[in-house]
C-alpha cells in the first residue's frame, strides 16, 4: 500500500517546499493529496524512518537530563508497543484515552495506535476525575494510557476499560515498559480508509460544554500540510512548539507538521515557565522555528531578548490573536517578525501570513494553500462580504476539515449547512485578500449602535506597559445599551487601585475612538480553559451580576 500513497503525499509536500516564500504559486498549484487508503504511521513516518539516524524527538527536562530519539528508533519502538497493545486487547476502531505529558511514551503511542487503526481520545494531564468521566463516557472509551501519578483519578471513574501505566508500577494497571518485550517488527492486519476515524478531540469549551471533534487518517495527517507550509519548516529544522499535550495545537505542531518536514521536536521541561532559561535551551540546540501561544510571547518580552543569541529563523503564533504590540516587541529583540495564523480544532491551519509574503500589521494573512475562504453576510449569509463569518466552501472541502461532532448530527448539520463551513469567527478582508481577526461571533457586541471588537481594544490596552493581559466584554449601561469592560492582569511593579485604573482610562482615551472607549475596569485574573484560552463567558456572567471592585470612568 506504501509506495503510491506515498508518492503522491510526498509530491505535494514537496511542492509546498519548492514554492515556501512564493505564496501565490503555491497557492494556485497546490492540490491535496486524497488518497483512498492512507495510514501516516504506516506509510509515511515507517518509511522517512528507514535508515535514518537523524533526531525526530528531543526532550530536555527540567533538571537537565535529556533524551534524543532518532526517526529509525522511534519506527521500531512504536511497532514495539503496537504489537504488545494488540495483546493486551487493543484493536481497530476501539478508542484509546492518552493522558500522558512531553514524554517519549506519548510519541509511540500516538504512532503505535494509527498503526493498529485505533482512534485516540487526546486528553491532557490537567483534567480531574469529573471531566475524565465524561470523555470515558460520550467517547465510549476501550482503554486508557495514563502516567502513573494520574492512575489514582480513574478510581472515581467507572468503566470497563484496560488501564495502562507509564512509569512506577500501580496496582490493577498493566505496566507500559512490558512493551520493550515487543517483537519490532510489525505487521498491520487490515486496510486503513481515508475515511476511517483516527482522532476525537473534547474542545476547550469557552463558551459550553466540551464538543467531540473527529478527524480521520487523513483530515490530520495530510491536512497539516497546510500548517507545515506556515510554519515554513524545512528538513532538517529544529522545531520548538509550547503546548500541552491533550490539545489540538500539540497534535498541530508536536507531531504532524514537523514530521512531515523531516524535522526534529524540540521539546523542554519546565514546572514554571523561565523564559530566561528557555532562551539558553533554545541557543544550546539551535532552535530554527518556534511556535507559542500569545500568553507565551506575552510573558517572553518581559524579559531581555537579546539574550537568546541566536533567533529562530522563524516565529509564529496561534490559538488566539496576537497583539501588534508583542510583535513590534519581538521584531526588535530578536529582528524577526512573528507571522499569525488562524485554525481550529476542527481544521488545520486556514488562514495565516506564511514566509516570505508581505505582512501587514494586525491582519493574520491570506487563505493557506488548499483551503477556500469566504466571508459570509451576516444578514443574508451570502458569501463575498468584506466583513463576515469566516467559513469554508464546501464545495472544495479543504482535506483539513473534521468529519463532524461525533454523536451530534444536529451541531455539525447547523455548522455545515447551505454549502459552507461556518467557523463562528467574524473577519474583515481588504482588497488584497488579508483578512483581520474581528472576535468571536458572540463576542463581539454593540455600543451605543457601535459594534465593537474586545480584540481591538484588548490590542489598545495592551500597549499601556502596566497591561499584561486584558480581557473586554460588554457591561449594562441604562444609556448605551452596553459599554466597554476590561478586566485587567497587570504587569509586574504596577498596583491595583484608582491611580492605576485613571492611567488606563486615560490611555483608551488617547488611543480608541469615543465609541471604543474602555468605560470600566477591574483587576482580576482572567478565567481560562485547561489550555489557556480566556473564558470570555465567565467575564460576562460576572459583569452581568455587578461587581464592587470594578473602575468606572469618571468616577476615580
Amino acid at each position: 500500500m506504501g509506495d503510491g500513497v506515498t508518492g503522491e503525499f510526498r509530491a505535494a509536500r514537496d511542492f509546498l517546499l519548492r514554492h515556501r516564500e512564493d505564496y501565490a504559486a503555491a497557492y494556485a498549484g497546490f492540490r491535496w493529496p486524497r488518497p483512498e487508503r492512507f495510514n501516516w504511521a504506516l506509510d509515511w513516518f515507517d518509511v522517512i524512518a528507514e535508515g535514518n539516524g537523524a533526531t525526530a524527538l528531543h526532550v530536555v527536562e527540567e533538571d537537565g537530563s535529556e533524551v534524543r530519539v532518532s526517526f529509525a528508533e522511534m519506527s521500531r519502538r512504536s511497532a514495539r508497543v503496537a504489537n504488545w497493545l494488540r495483546g493486551v486487547g487493543v484493536a481497530a476502531g476501539d478508542r484509546v484515552l492518552v493522558m500522558l505529558g512531553n514524554q517519549v511514551e506519548l510519541w509511540e503511542t500516538a504512532l503505535a495506535a494509527m498503526k493498529l487503526r485505533a482512534v485516540v481520545i487526546p486528553a491532557t494531564p490537567q483534567l480531574g476525575p469529573a471531566d475524565l468521566r465524561d470523555r470515558v463516557a460520550r467517547g465510549g472509551v476501550r482503554h486508557v494510557v495514563v502516567r502513573s501519578e494520574d492512575a489514582g483519578k480513574f478510581d472515581a471513574v467507572p468503566g470497563a476499560y484496560t488501564r495502562v501505566a507509564t512509569g512506577a508500577p500501580v496496582e490493577g494497571w498493566r505496566s507500559y515498559a512490558e512493551a520493550e518485550a515487543a517483537e519490532d517488527a510489525f505487521e498491520p492486519d487490515g486496510v486503513t480508509h481515508a475515511h476511517d476515524p483516527l482522532l476525537l478531540y473534547f474542545t476547550s469549551g469557552t463558551t459550553s460544554r466540551p464538543k467531540l471533534v473527529e478527524h480521520t487518517h487523513v483530515s490530520y495527517p495530510v491536512g497539516h500540510l497546510s500548517t507545515m507550509y506556515w510554519i515554513g519548516l524545512r528538513p532538517g529544522d529544529v522545531h520548538l512548539n509550547i503546548s500541552s499535550p491533550g490539545w489540538a495545537k500539540h497534535a498541530w505542531s508536536n507531531l504532524f507538521a514537523p514530521w512531515n518536514a523531516e524535522a526534529t521536536v524540540f521539546i523542554h521541561h519546565y514546572g514554571r515557565f523561565d523564559p530566561v532559561r528557555l532562551m539558553a535551551e533554545m541557543d544550546r540546540v539551535g532552535v530554527t522555528s518556534f511556535c507559542a501561544p500569545p500568553t507565551v510571547w506575552r510573558m517572553l518580552i518581559q524579559a531581555d531578548l537579546g539574550l537568546l543569541r541566536t533567533p529562530p529563523r522563524e516565529v509564529v503564533a496561534a490559538g488566539e490573536p496576537l497583539n501588534p504590540e508583542v510583535i513590534e516587541a519581538v521584531r526588535r529583540g530578536w529582528g524577526v517578525v512573528i507571522r499569525d495564523g488562524f485554525g481550529q480544532t476542527e481544521t488545520t491551519v486556514q488562514v495565516a501570513n506564511t514566509p516570505g509574503q508581505r505582512l501587514k500589521p494586525g491582519s493574520m494573512g491570506r487563505p493557506c494553500p488548499g483551503y477556500a475562504v469566504e466571508l459570509l453576510d451576516p444578514v443574508t449569509g451570502e458569501p463575498g462580504a468584506a466583513e463576515g463569518e469566516i467559513a469554508l466552501d464546501l464545495a472544495r472541502r479543504p482535506v483539513g476539515l473534521m468529519t463532524g461532532y461525533h454523536g451530534d448530527g444536529e451541531r455539525t448539520a447547523s455548522v455545515m449547512a447551505d454549502g459552507f463551513y461556518r467557523t463562528g469567527d467574524i473577519g474583515a478582508r481588504d482588497a488584497d485578500g488579508y483578512v483581520t481577526y474581528v472576535g468571536r461571533a458572540d463576542d463581539v457586541f454593540k455600543a451605543s449602535d457601535y459594534k465593537i471588537s474586545p480584540f481591538e481594544l484588548e490590542s489598545a490596552l495592551l500597549e499601556h506597559e502596566a497591561v499584561a493581559e486584558a480581557a473586554v466584554v460588554p457591561a449594562p449601561d441604562p444609556v448605551r445599551l452596553a459599554v466597554p469592560k476590561a478586566y485587567v492582569v497587570l504587569a509586574a511593579g504596577w498596583e491595583p487601585g484608582p491611580e492605576t485604573a485613571r492611567a488606563l482610562f486615560a490611555h483608551s482615551r488617547a488611543v480608541l475612538a469615543p465609541y471604543q472607549r474602555v468605560r470600566r475596569i477591574e483587576f482580576a485574573e482572567l478565567p481560562k480553559t485547561v489550555s489557556g484560552k480566556i473564558r470570555r463567558v465567565e467575564l460576562r456572567e460576572a459583569t452581568a451580576r455587578g461587581s464592587e471592585a470594578e473602575y468606572r470612568e469618571g468616577e476615580v
